[in-house]
This record gives structure tokens, sequence and C-alpha cells, in this order.
């Protein structure tokens, strides 16, 4: 996209920066109707054992549980081989394909870790109790099989276009399924309901979202209301926009090589971070680690007892990990492989990075210094809980916490932007006139983000994004023989 371009699309945005409010309750106004009678269907909540469950989560989990049991906890049996494979042990640039298995595990990871992981945490403590980290965990381990079968799926079905570029993911797989079953009609309409969930999806949770939290992120660290951005969140946004139109313009390549960067760097600032931090408290760690174990299975939780632990527990584990939506699978789709099953193997390692070891990190630093020292009544909450944790044992720690945010809203940003491109172009078409309307009006949404709340929106966006989880797992089930057969003839070859 050429320079001036951009300079035209700051003159279109810019005068609605002085209407902001006005702005964010106009569109409020618009999509609030929709967006919370969406919600309330996709979130719908039965009540078991005296809890309220939201069913999409009981639909998440039993996909989980019985992807794992039916292909013999391949997400144990196969990791060692993931390892592998992400190092490169087995890589060949002459395979079809455009990335390595380490560009799209990474590709996929900075679409899946980023504000939850931070702030979302901090929130299901506070409402589940210590033991929802338990139950975390053993979500975050049990959603590596669901991965591992969407993923495998992906690239088995995947289209090779004329120019040697990939598109693939669930819209393509959904509809393979249902051409194999002489339903070739039902399968193109789930393959464009996909696309389009898909598009609308992305300008909320993988966009919008980020470059708020990013916002807030930069000017509270930056003076508040005294930074120079408080009144200028239209030009951060452009800023931002810019940035991420420059990696998202050269495609999956240009995307791939930047995270490849990125994600080990945010990755790593965060975990030392957060390890320094669990360290500074280690006469807690006994104690924090009996908490975690004993209220998982116990009515000592904060709300609901062990019943509720475990649901929210899984509730945020299945929602940071974005197990069973698919949306991984687009990216997986592009990697260099002549094997679907290999790659499939790969994306064990996406809900165990972002779930069992980062997820899992920020509990321990909650748990070990929040709770000891009444940060937990403070009336914080989020990331502000998680950075107040921090900043307990070093005043000057939240500024790296910060850093970490900023990148992972930056890289999921960036990851989002291909997922909904390829949403785009199974609706209208490969061409690059197609794709360059389709990231103009990425950015533009960046923008809108840092500008204005839109709850709606997002609201709408979120639910959205987890109604495509129904026919994408409905396809996981009858694909499952298929993903098995393809994995054990693959692992058969390695013994």
């Amino acid at each position: 996209m050429k320079p001036n371009i951009f300079f035209v699309f700051l003159a279109l945005i810019s005068p609605f920066s002085a209407h902001a409010k006005s702005l964010d309750q106009t569109i409020d106004e618009w999509v609030s109707p929709f967006s919370q009678s969406l919600s309330d269907i996709v979130f719908f909540k039965i009540t078991l054992f005296g809890q309220a469950i939201p069913v999409i989560v009981i639909w998440l989990a039993i996909a989980a549980i019985f992807f794992t049991f039916y292909l013999g906890f391949m997400n144990i049996r196969a990791f060692p081989h993931a390892l592998r494979l992400v190092r490169g042990d087995y890589d060949d640039p002459n395979h079809t394909g455009e990335i390595s298995h380490f560009q799209a595990v990474a590709t996929a990871v900075s679409g899946t870790v980023g504000i939850g992981n931070i702030g979302g945490v901090a929130v299901a403590i506070g409402i589940g109790g210590p033991g929802a980290a338990f139950w975390l965990i053993v979500a975050g381990f049990l959603s590596m099989s669901t991965k591992l079968v969407e993923c495998t799926l992906g690239v088995k079905y995947r289209r090779i276009n004329a120019d040697g570029s990939v598109s693939g993911g669930p819209m393509y797989y959904l509809e393979q399924c249902l051409v194999k079953r002489n339903k070739p009609k039902l399968g193109k309409a789930l393959g464009v309901f996909y696309a389009v969930a898909l598009v609308v999806g992305c300008m909320g949770i993988g966009n919008m979202f980020q470059s708020n939290q990013a916002y807030m992120q930069v000017v509270g660290i930056s003076g508040g209301e005294d930074s120079f951005f408080s009144d200028k969140a239209w030009l951060f946004g452009f800023l931002l926009a810019l940035v991420i139109a420059v990696v998202i313009l050269g495609g999956i390549k240009s995307i791939a090589k930047v995270v490849g960067k990125v994600v080990p760097f945010m990755a790593v600032l965060y975990v030392v971070s957060a390890l320094v931090i669990i360290a500074m408290s280690a006469e807690h760690i006994p104690n924090a680690i009996k908490l975690i174990v004993t209220n998982a299975f116990t009515s000592d939780g904060v709300t609901g007892g062990a019943i509720g632990a475990l649901i929210v527990g899984f509730q945020r584990a299945l929602f940071s990990n974005e197990a069973g939506i698919g949306s991984a699978a687009i990216a997986h789709s592009a990697v260099q492989t002549d094997k679907p099953a290999s790659e499939g193997i790969v994306s064990l390692l996406e809900p165990f990075i972002d779930t069992v070891v980062i997820c899992t990190l920020t509990s321990l630093v909650i748990i070990t210094t929040a709770i000891p020292n009444g940060l937990m009544d403070s009336g914080l909450e989020g990331i502000s809980l998680t950075s107040a944790s921090f900043a307990h044992h070093v005043s000057w720690a939240p500024y790296p916490l910060a850093l970490a945010a900023l990148l992972f809203a930056f890289s999921t940003s960036i990851s989002w932007s291909y997922y909904g491109l390829k949403g785009w172009t199974f609706l209208f078409g490969e061409k690059q006139l197609t794709q360059l309307i389709f990231k103009f009006i990425f950015c533009m949404f960046i923008i809108l983000g840092c500008m204005t709340n839109l709850t709606s929106v997002l609201n709408f966006s979120d639910a959205i994004v987890f109604l495509i989880s129904i026919p994408n797992i409905i396809g996981l089930y009858l694909f499952a023989p298929e993903v098995k057969r393809e994995v054990n003839e693959y692992l058969a070859k390695f013994k």
C-alpha cells in the first residue's frame, strides 16, 4: 500500500476524533439489540450442581475430553515429536506451503496469547478462587487434542492458489466434509457462514479490543490523563494501524517472519518477569500449590466451591486458547509439509504455551502475591490486579508488563488480520484488489478501536466467534476417524 493512501486514510478518520463519544453512542445504539440477543443465545447458561454453566463451555469441554480419549492421549504421546518438528528437524522447503512449522505455530500462538492471559486469569481466580488455576491447567491439557484434529484437517483440505499461496481453515474442510457426504450445498453454506462470522469477529476480538487495550496500556504508563496520547486516541490508532499495515501487506510470509521474532521475545519477557515475581514470593509457593489443589476439589472456593472453580477454570482456558473455534487451523494450513498429521502434532504446543505455561504463571503470580498481601481485597481486578502484583515487589515491574501486553495486542492483531483475510477471500476471491480492500478496512477498525469503547460491538464479535465453534466441532466429530488414521499412520513411520 502506497504511503499516500494512508494519508487519505488519516484524512478520512481524523474528523471523527472530535466526536468519538457520539460515534461510540451511535454505533452502540445500532449494534446493542443484536449484540445482546446473540450473546444471550451463544452464552446461554444451564444450571448444574447449583451452578450456572454456559452451554458453549460444555460444548467445547466435551469435545476436548472426547478427542483426548479417542486419540489415545496423543497430547502426551506425540508431544516429544512436536518439539522436534517445531525445532525444524524435518523441515523441507521443497514441500508445498509458505511457512515453516515454527512460523506456523508462532503465528497461531500470537493469535491466542493476548490480554486474557494477563488480565483474564486474574478475573478467573477472583471469581472461582485458587482452584480455578488447577482446572485451567487441566482444560489446557485437554484442549491440545482438539487443536490437533482441526489443524490436521486445515492442512489436508487446504487450497493451493495459482500464485502458490495457500488458503485453508474450517470453511474449506467443513465444505469438503459435506461434499463427501453428497451434501455440497449444505457444505458451501456452512463454509460461507463460518467465513462471514470470522470476518465480523476478527474486527472485534482480533482488532478493536486489541488496539483499545494497547492504547489504554500506553496511556496508563505514560502519565494517565497527562499522557501525550490521552486526547489523541485517533493518532495512536493511526500509528498502530500503520505499523500493522506494513506487516500484513506482505501476507502470511511477512506475518510469520515478524511473529517468529516477536512471539519468542514477548513470551520470554513475560515468563522471566513472572518467574522473578514468583521467586520473590518463594515463601508462599508451597501454600499456593496447596490452595490450588485443595480448592479445586473442596467447597472453599470464592464462588460456588469446587464446581465453580472447575467452571471458571475451564471457561478461561477454552476462551484463551480458542481450541474448537478453528481459527488456528487457518495459520497452520500455510505450513510447508506433505503430511497433514505433522502439523496437527505441532499444534499441540499452542494450548500448552498459551494455557499450561503462560496462564499458569499468571495464576502463580496472583496466588503467591495478591492473595497473601491483601491485593485481592483492594478493588483491583483484571490486568490492574496482575500489574499491582508485579509492582508489589518491583515498583517499575508494570513497565515490562505493559510492554508485554502491548506486544500481545500487536501480535494478536496481525494474526487475526490473516484469519479474517482468509474468510474474506473465501467469500470474494483471491484477487489482490479484493485482499487490499479487506486490509484497508481492518486498519480502519484498529483506529476505531482506540477512539471508542464499542462495548456492544465487542460483545457481538465475541459471541459470533464462539458461535462458529458449533459447526466447526460437528465437522471435527465427522472427520475424527480420518484424523485418527492419518496421525497413527504418520507416527508409525517414526517407530
